[in-house]
């Protein structure tokens, strides 16, 4: 493949910052406890330092596609990484634990802008011919941050404290920018004249119905969490509504009503990250709480899940082009609910090899649902869809990710209440340990019959 000095610099720009974002997620799961002393924070509190910034990358994502869109993708790319690499700074200083929560939002925003543009840079760079490749190479890195993000995050937090994750962080952000602005061409001749506007009300609707789900389930069973959670379904009923009257919505409700493998595919995605997100967050306090291990040898546990799933979802992403996806896809989230379960019935004394095999069942079963359900949505749209095909499925990740964790968030505080994880606890969290794997597995196992209801993808 001969590249062009340009294409050059995009590619290493999307692939570092596709490196850069999941590292970041998988490397401050072993910081939390340490986080935790460091502030003294409440097992709520401490779950906020993660769900703030997933909240507002999936607050903003969809947005942040249409404006690029309308501006040029380059330009919201490098605004993105500016104000990623920003919140990381101001994180790895913050001075307690509201000010860490507020300044991993503005890592939210800037990780929205990465997540809705660097794939979009790479297909509208890269010939047809060569996109397989390059979005190969992307899904590399994305494999290879996961990977390592456990290993390099637990040796971290352990030699130098949790602040030198974000420190650390800034490297390959400040080397994704260089690149991206030696990448000279100006995009503004990007912008569509298809979108003569940008739908603001859509955008408000959608972020405040997020926003009211997230902050219910952290609040439940209270009364004004039920309401909340009530606001939040009903304003995502509204923006449903609203945007399928639109000339030019943020959201392309369209696709959901007239396709049915794409809206049932985008559905079992949403349920199967919603099902299995938390599991490295509630492995990782198990691990150094209940076991005592200091978050490197966590690190190393941890990393079983994410290394199965780069062997297996390359191999599955070629059988799929053969096999009829569903069928893969439905057989991963089989694997998945068999490894949720086995984690279901963990205990202090649980033997650490049980503990490895349920991560091995959940890599192997995310690896071949993965790739297979996201060539079944990509190839259940026509070529001028593929953005909005892409960017959906990247909303589906992120708010099953976010719910995933507001739904542990709720049954920690219901069975354990908002108390700091001490020794005194660890009965109570244990159950609700328990409680969200087997909650896990009931919904993933309902996603099976969301995957096979897709029909044949050919």
């Amino acid at each position: 493949m001969q590249l062009t000095a340009e294409k050059k610099f995009i590619l290493l720009a999307s692939t570092l910052t596709s490196f850069l974002t999941p590292f970041m997620g998988s490397a401050v799961n072993l910081a939390l406890p340490d986080m935790a002393r460091t502030f003294k924070l409440s097992s709520i509190t401490l779950g906020w330092t993660v769900t703030a910034y997933l909240l507002t990358t999936a607050v903003f994502l969809v947005p942040m596609g249409k404006l690029a869109d309308l501006i040029g993708r380059r330009r919201i790319f490098v605004t993105g990484i500016i104000t990623f690499l920003l919140g990381t700074l101001l994180s790895g200083l913050a001075f307690s634990g509201v000010s860490l929560i507020i300044f991993r939002l503005i890592q939210g925003i800037g990780g929205a802008m990465i997540f809705s543009t660097g794939i979009a840079l790479l297909t509208s760079n890269f010939p047809p011919e060569n996109r397989g490749q390059v979005l190969g190479i992307n899904t590399a890195a994305t494999y290879t941050g996961l990977s390592l993000g456990p290993v390099a995050g637990g040796f971290l937090v352990q030699q130098f404290g949790w602040r030198s994750i974000f420190f650390v962080a800034l490297l390959p952000g400040l080397a994704a920018l260089f690149f991206v602005l030696r990448a000279y061409k100006d995009d503004n001749q990007q912008k569509s004249r298809a979108y003569p506007g940008f739908d603001l009300k859509g955008s408000l609707i959608y972020g405040a119905a997020l926003i009211c789900f997230m902050l219910g389930f952290s609040r439940l069973p209270a009364a004004n969490g039920f309401f909340l959670v009530l606001a939040g379904v009903a304003l995502l009923v509204l923006f449903f509504f609203f945007e399928s009257r639109q000339a030019y919505p943020v959201f392309e409700t369209g696709l959901f009503r007239k396709n049915r493998v794409f809206a049932f595919s985008n559905l079992a995605a949403l349920i199967n990250y919603s099902s299995t997100f938390a599991v490295g967050y509630l492995l990782s306090l198990y691990l150094q709480y209940i076991y005592g291990f200091p978050p490197r040898t966590a690190g190393l546990i941890l990393i079983a899940q994410p290394v199965v799933q780069a062997i297996c979802s390359p191999i599955t992403g070629k059988a799929s082009d053969r096999i009829e996806p569903r069928v893969l896809a439905s057989a991963g989230m089989g694997l998945t609910v068999m490894g949720l379960a086995a984690l279901s019935f963990i205990n202090p004394h649980t033997q650490l090899t049980l503990i490895v095999l349920g991560l091995v069942f959940l890599g192997t079963g995310f690896g071949l649902f993965s790739s297979p359900n996201t060539n079944a949505v990509m190839g259940s749209v026509d070529s001028k869809n593929y953005g909005v095909a892409s960017a959906t499925l990247a909303t589906m990740r992120m708010v099953g990710q976010m719910f995933s964790l507001g739904l542990t968030m709720m049954i920690i505080s219901v069975v354990m209440g908002n108390v700091r994880i001490m020794p005194e606890n660890y009965p109570l969290f244990l159950k609700s340990l328990r409680l969200s794997f087997a909650v896990f597995a009931g919904l993933n196992f309902l996603g099976i019959f969301a995957s096979l209801k897709r029909g044949p993808s050919y």
